[in-house]
């Protein structure tokens, strides 16, 4: 394992996507201990894209059209049914202490969702990994670039989460930041749900 990979990585995993607009959210309607379960389901969706890209599986997606299609649009259709839970009133980001509380199990499989229905995670792994391992290493050395990833993911996730949490109290005193806040998140779900339809 290289600097070159940890800082590369770290960068890659620094950029706001699906899983950092899930975490914070999270973090923001429920607190710390939740983003943590958030934090963790997105980590565990990274591991089937992983896998994927360790056996190759993602090269037969990435050449079968019918194949990428089917996952890239159950994944437009799960990120704009994200959108709208999250912008509607007593949805996702509802703070309201009174709401029914989401199970952190629920909470985790959600946030797995988003990324096991991204096709391009898996295409990612399958041109990401390969540039950091020797052409005479073995399976296990793609298997410890893959778990250190989704370590490092896992981190910056829980970070991404308490700082989410911390503002909470904030957010919370404050109904016309709250609204401005449900809206852009919403936003931001259904920008990259409308991303994800246009790749080809």
């Amino acid at each position: 394992m290289t600097i070159e990979f940890l800082i590369t990585s770290m960068i890659v995993i620094l950029l706001p996507g699906t899983g950092v607009i899930y975490t914070m959210a999270i973090g923001l309607a429920r607190g710390f201990r939740m983003s943590i379960a958030a934090a963790l389901g997105c980590t565990m969706g990274i591991l089937p894209a992983a896998t994927a890209g360790i056996i190759g599986l993602a090269a037969l997606l990435h050449t079968s059209a019918t194949a990428f299609m089917v996952i890239k649009y159950l994944g437009v259709a799960y990120l704009f049914y994200m959108a709208w839970n999250i912008a509607r009133e007593g949805g996702a980001l509802d703070l309201n202490s009174e709401a029914t509380p989401r199970s952190a199990r629920r909470i985790a499989v959600s946030g797995m969702l988003l990324n096991v229905l991204n096709p391009k995670l898996s295409l990612f792994f399958l041109a990401f990994l390969p540039q950091f391992v020797p052409a005479s290493a073995g399976a296990s050395a793609l298997i410890t670039l893959a778990a250190t990833f989704m370590g490092l993911t896992f981190i910056v996730f829980v970070g991404y989460g308490a700082f989410a949490a911390y503002i909470r109290e904030y957010i919370i005193t404050r109904p016309s930041v709250l609204a401005w806040v449900r809206r852009a998140f919403g936003g931001l779900f259904g920008l990259l749900g409308a991303k994800l339809a246009l790749t080809d």
